[in-house]
């Protein structure tokens, strides 16, 4: 099972970036797939979760109407698309899956793990 985020990178205030979170190992149908992110000296917090089932999502309210998540199956693979960038959004973002389709908001709740991408925004 592997999780490899990319499109991470630089933006300037008010801009846009679009992460992908590709999926091996394991097909997204019966998993929940999230997205956390972490700022430097503070703890991991989700941002955004999907249902393979149903497409069911959630946001946190630091995000949104600025990030959508969606899933493309036959890519087997997870985005977040992030628009009206701010500072605040300064972090590593990961994404994670969870064996169930039952939602969860933990860190620890989490079975699989991407190794990061970073993302950063200023001026």
């Amino acid at each position: 099972v592997q999780l490899v985020e990319s499109g991470g990178g630089s933006a300037q205030p008010g801009g846009s970036l679009r992460l992908a979170c590709a999926a091996s190992g394991f097909t997204l149908d019966y998993y929940y797939i999230g997205w956390f992110r972490q700022a430097p000296g503070k703890e991991r917090e989700g941002v955004s979760r999907i249902s393979g089932v149903d497409s069911d999502t959630f946001y946190t309210d630091s995000v949104k109407g600025r990030f959508t998540i969606s899933k493309d199956n036959a890519k087997n693979t997870v985005y977040l698309q992030m628009n009206n960038l701010n500072p605040e959004d300064t972090a590593v973002y990961y994404c994670a899956a969870r064996r169930t389709i039952v939602p969860a908001d933990k860190t620890y709740q989490y079975d699989y793990w991407g190794q990061g991408t970073q993302v950063t925004v200023s001026s």
